[in-house]
């Protein structure tokens, strides 16, 4: 059974075209469908503006869906208000992007995760302390930072403050809006490392959101493709990163940088630019970039179906066997 199930996700932003002209929709998430077990990484990639962030904030209660429902532990969020809402939503906390901006700092690391413990937990505030000193040494801090401000801290000390801060609910499922990304690399890879340890210490599920798939293969079991607001590829991330089967997944990991030059992936560089959600594309959403597209490309909008061969790698494209062969070409 899913921890997280998400179907038919929308989240959509109205836009007024003045006096005389309606009212047209923004499709930043349009019908998203996915799950995440317990315990479980899910990846979730794609380029600045495909909704990744969007449908992150909406799971954590920041943006108000227009359609569709995600359950937690079978509890439909959307449905639940004031104190219902409020113990449900300590099942899924979320680590921003920011490491800086999303730390008060006017707070001490002391007050802004004791504000997380005074809202959820019942602890006085001995114990409090207590369980502040013990979130501080799982995620690599010394006991004392906690009497610190933010701007006594690295970037990645930091961040490392914000996963003691989601920590702190003792959450089912944390959703990672692309942590690393304002870090340097060597530091990125002690956040990584990081994550993966408390996973296995906790048994936390995370949703990693990131737009580099080098990042997202290495500390995720599944990932999800995102491209205007629609999921375009989802599966196991071992079988998605060897044998990609969408055109879209095949350009992001050719992005990816190896060290070896014989087994290097042919750069594939798409035409023009990620079409407005404001006026997506009839069709499928990928068509006017897309290098294997056809006429039934621009008709008709595929649907996340299954490989013939495989039940958990899933391709909205009508051609995936052409990708195949686009990727033996390169």
């Amino acid at each position: 059974m899913a921890l997280l199930d998400v179907n038919n996700l929308k989240v959509w932003y109205p836009v007024r075209g003045g006096w005389f002209r309606s009212t047209r929709y923004l499709r930043a998430v349009d019908g998203v469908s996915f799950n995440i077990k317990a315990g479980e990484t899910l990846g979730l990639v794609g380029e600045s503006g495909c909704g990744k962030s969007t449908l992150g904030r909406a799971l954590v209660g920041l943006e108000s869906p227009r359609a569709g429902s995600f359950t937690i532990d079978s509890i439909n969020l959307n449905s639940l208000h004031g104190k219902e809402l409020r113990r449900a939503r300590k099942k899924i906390q979320m680590i921003f992007q920011d490491p800086y901006g999303s730390l008060n700092p006017r707070l001490t690391v002391f007050s802004a995760i004791n504000e997380v413990l005074a809202l959820h937990t019942k602890l006085n505030k001995s114990q409090r302390i207590d369980r502040v000193t013990e979130l501080l040494d799982l995620v690599g801090l010394e006991p004392e930072y906690m009497h610190r401000y933010p701007h006594q801290f690295s970037g990645g000390q930091r961040q490392r403050v914000g996963i003691a801060r989601a920590l702190a609910a003792e959450p089912e499922l944390i959703v990672a809006d692309e942590p690393v990304s304002a870090l340097d690399v060597s530091v990125q890879a002690q956040i990584i490392n990081l994550m993966r340890a408390i996973q296995k210490t906790t048994g936390t599920a995370f949703l990693f959101i990131a737009h580099d798939l080098a990042v997202v293969e290495h500390i995720s079991h599944r990932i999800i493709v995102m491209y205007l607001g629609k999921i375009v590829e989802s599966g196991p991330s071992s079988k998605l990163c060897a044998a990609p089967q969408h055109p879209y997944t095949r350009a992001l990991l050719s992005a990816v940088p190896t060290l070896d030059a014989k087994t290097g992936r042919k750069r594939i560089i798409l035409p023009g630019d990620v079409p407005s959600p404001l006026d997506p594309p009839s069709g499928c959403c990928f068509h006017p970039r897309c290098p294997l597209a056809q006429d039934i490309c621009r008709r008709e909008a595929p649907e996340l179906n299954p490989l013939a061969d495989d039940s958990d790698h899933f391709s909205a494209c009508f051609f995936p066997e052409r990708v195949a062969s686009m990727i033996n070409n390169t």
